[in-house]
């Protein structure tokens, strides 16, 4: 099913043993337009510390009202790596963070999940020990990640092969793969424009520089592109 990653925001999440905070943000994968991690707000329960949660340890995004299920203990998260929410998440952080749990590295493979093939994996029956990951030390040939914050992307202006028209306001989600496959695009004025979608395949690049998404679309194809058609949980109508 379809989801807008925009409705999924302030969703509660609950580990097997208790809550663990809610939904703050989402990083992507701004090559192959998947969600790697959703970022979670702990609140005080980890005094205001953010974590990530990766898809392996959803079932699914389907929301049992306004919760998210973690097939992970509080204990699990408690002692996974921390984040600093200021800077972009280093390859390093993710060999970490992917040694802890006992996960094979997703960017190992050709495929979009690596030597897993999915996002849905069984969990490992031990959690590496903290000190395991740190003693083993980053990998020399470590390589930059593209993993990019769909908050900060929320709001940077489409520029057309003809000018610019619009700005990015929601994400399009496929809760089985997790592949961004459309954004949302408001059109016009930031309040009264209209939304459309935009197909990620159309996508060429991203300045972060220039807070801009650079499309291979005229202005007008965009203008005339179709519109999201959700429900009020944020999945797509059945037509």
């Amino acid at each position: 099913m379809i989801r807008s990653i925009k409705y999924l925001h302030g969703d509660k999440l609950h580990a097997t043993d208790g809550e663990v905070g809610h939904v703050k943000d989402f990083y992507f994968d701004d090559q192959k337009w998947l969600v790697r991690y959703v970022v979670a707000d702990t609140g005080s329960w980890l005094t205001e510390r953010q974590v990530l949660i990766p898809p392996h340890a959803f079932s699914s995004v389907e929301q049992d009202g306004k919760v998210l299920g973690v097939n992970l203990t509080r204990k699990q998260i408690e002692g996974s790596p921390s984040i600093d929410s200021h800077k972009p998440v280093s390859r390093q952080y993710e060999e970490e963070y992917y040694r802890y749990f006992g996960w094979p590295f997703y960017w190992q493979g050709d495929v979009l999940w690596g030597a897993g093939g999915s996002p849905i994996m069984e969990l490992p029956p031990q959690v590496v020990p903290n000190e395991a990951w740190a003693a083993s030390g980053p990998n020399p040939k470590s390589v930059d990640s593209h993993l990019r914050s769909a908050a900060a992307v929320t709001g940077y202006h489409i520029k057309a092969m003809d000018g610019t028209i619009g700005h990015v306001c929601d994400y399009m989600l496929d809760d089985q793969t997790w592949v961004i496959g459309e954004l949302v695009v408001k059109t016009g004025h930031r309040f009264s424009g209209k939304e459309v979608l935009i197909p990620t395949t159309k996508i060429t690049s991203i300045s972060y520089e220039e807070s801009a998404v650079y499309v291979d679309l005229t202005m007008a194809a965009i203008e005339n592109s179709q519109s999201p058609n959700l429900t009020e949980a944020g999945t797509t109508r059945e037509n």
